[in-house]
């Protein structure tokens, strides 16, 4: 048995209550890893053109 079909068997044993979980974990892990980077860049460029003179004081 594959772990695909593995995984597949298993969800027939997960409470609907938790089906949630498993699908917001699965969406996580499949994600577009160039979306992800494209929104750490908008972060960082957020980040540097912040006119805050204190950005860089840590609490």
């Amino acid at each position: 048995m594959s772990n695909r079909e593995k995984v597949i068997a298993l969800l027939d044993s997960v409470p609907d209550y938790k089906m949630g979980y498993v699908l917001a974990y699965v969406q996580g892990i499949t994600a577009d890893e160039e979306a992800d980077d494209a929104f750490c860049e908008r972060m960082v460029e957020s980040y540097e053109n912040d006119p805050d003179p204190e950005k860089h004081h840590s609490y």
